[in-house]
């Protein structure tokens, strides 16, 4: 057990690709982890850890996750807002309520998580937040609006909290993960938000538009989130958007 064992870390999304990948970074540095979903994490979470199975979408169901932290913890040292929802429609064929369950997910959850948080992330003395956009918050594509206006939305509060929350040396960044190899990923290019051939050739297309020529893996952005959370490696950063995305927006759409 190295020097951060006395740390904790909340984890919305926690048993998604990023997610799953974060806990087990977070765990290797020897933090304590809590993590939340709504699905089951599927495999043995790390044994001094907190799992909850719960929906943050619901109000009702952060109260309740929040009371079960506060019986865990008296501080958190971070908090990971991970947890996201993906619509992949036109926008004229989404429905108000698939809107509305996409901000549910993807935006109210992060200001309804950060208020209930605050307390114990202030009696840390020194925490972060990390809220986990999308590339999408700045450069997007068709059929996706409701999930692109959630985590542009998501990138504006990070800059707002920061800005909050700076007197309480709380800092707030935003990373932006570029076509990482998800569930989510794979789900959207299923349903055509990227047209043309199968499941394998939609992800070397997509691979083909990065810089690096390759499709993310999960365990990339967990280090990168890790880094904006370790108050060691990135105490002069706040209210920041990292993107990680391997080179893809950095090229001209029109090359």
């Amino acid at each position: 057990m190295n020097s951060y064992s006395s740390k904790t870390v909340l984890i919305t999304g926690a048993a998604g690709g990023i997610g799953r990948a974060t806990v087990w970074v977070f765990s290797g540095h020897g933090w304590r982890v809590i993590g939340v979903d709504r699905k089951p994490f599927g495999e043995a979470f790390p044994t001094d850890g907190l799992f909850i199975q719960s929906d943050i979408a619901d109000p009702e169901a952060l109260e309740a996750i929040f009371r079960q932290v506060r019986g865990y913890t008296e501080q958190l040292n971070a908090l990971v807002n991970n947890a996201a929802l993906q619509i992949a429609k036109p926008l004229l064929d989404t429905s108000v309520e698939e809107w509305d369950a996409v901000m549910a997910s993807n935006l109210r959850s992060v200001f309804l998580s950060t208020k209930l948080a605050y307390p114990l992330l202030k009696a840390a003395g020194e925490s972060a937040i990390v809220n986990v956009s999308s590339v999408h918050a700045v450069q997007t594509s068709a059929n996706i609006a409701a999930y692109a206006a959630s985590k542009g939305g998501l990138l504006a509060l990070t800059r707002a909290l920061a800005i909050e929350f700076a007197q309480d040396n709380i800092r707030v960044n935003a990373i932006l993960p570029g076509a990482v190899d998800t569930a989510m990923l794979r789900a959207g290019l299923d349903r055509g938000h990227v047209e043309g051939g199968d499941i394998h050739a939609r992800l070397d297309n997509l691979a083909r538009k990065t810089v690096n020529g390759r499709v993310g893996r999960p365990e990339e952005i967990a280090h990168a989130i890790y880094f904006l959370a370790d108050g060691s490696q990135s105490s002069f950063m706040t209210g920041q958007a990292m993107i990680v995305d391997g080179g893809a927006t950095a090229r001209l759409s029109t090359e």
